[in-house]
């Protein structure tokens, strides 16, 4: 299982935003984004050892149908450097009820063989809207095993016209996790539960920062700041 560079975020959007704008007909639509994060955290997890990440993506959709990529460093004391994800899926609606069925390819582009290798998940999400903020719940299956799924609760709320307030509770019932920390201690875990709380700030409409907390049972608990400019 896988899974502050906040100036060069603000000069690569500044540098984009002007000329790529979202591109969006009768073919459908595409976006765009690039981000900078303190610290990379995944599930609970540092995907960076605690350190900076630079990341970014693309993302078509029409319709209920999306599909994208999306990359960053990582940093796990192997030869591993780069993720690289791609997934595609549909975003049908019943009612007031917004559900996300997808599948999720998690690349390591050059990654030796004794680092952790290219895994696939099966996504099936659900939303609804909650007073005015929307509450939902997730699950994500290993393709290779069926077996071991990460599971979620979320919610949002806005705060004010630009604060709005998320987290989510995750957990795995079972599989192995081994984590080096700064110090060079490895820590182990069997199954978890990780939580994760914070705030986004719209700085721009196309520009936000997001200032979170995340925890994990038996893992050091972590707290990042990620600015992310979509256009």
């Amino acid at each position: 299982m896988k899974k502050t560079l906040l100036v060069a975020a603000v000069a690569f959007s500044a540098l984009f935003a002007g000329s790529a704008a979202m591109a969006q007909d009768d073919a459908g639509s595409l976006s765009f984004n690039i981000a900078a994060t303190s610290n990379y955290v995944w599930r609970g997890v540092t995907q960076t050892n605690n350190g900076a990440a630079l990341q970014g993506g693309a993302d078509y959709s029409k319709g209920i149908f999306y599909a994208g990529t999306w990359l960053s460093n990582v940093d796990w004391g192997t030869s591993t450097s780069t993720e690289a994800d791609f997934y595609m899926g549909v975003t049908p609606k019943v009612g007031d009820y917004g559900f996300d069925f997808g599948v999720i390819y998690y690349t390591y582009p050059g990654h030796d063989k004794a680092d952790a290798g290219s895994i696939g998940e099966l996504k099936a999400a659900v939303n609804h809207p909650m007073g005015k903020g929307t509450i939902g719940a997730a699950m994500y299956l290993p393709t290779e095993s069926l077996e071991n799924p990460y599971y979620e609760i979320n919610a949002s709320y806005p705060l004010t016209d630009k604060l709005s307030l998320s987290g989510a509770i995750g957990n795995y019932e079972s599989g192995a996790y081994s984590y080096t920390d700064g110090a060079g201690a490895t820590i182990s875990a069997m199954g978890y539960t990780t939580e994760n709380i914070g705030v986004t700030y719209s700085l721009t409409d196309a520009l936000g920062l997001d200032l979170r907390w995340t925890s994990a049972s038996r893992l050091p608990s972590t707290f990042a700041a990620t600015l992310k400019a979509t256009f």
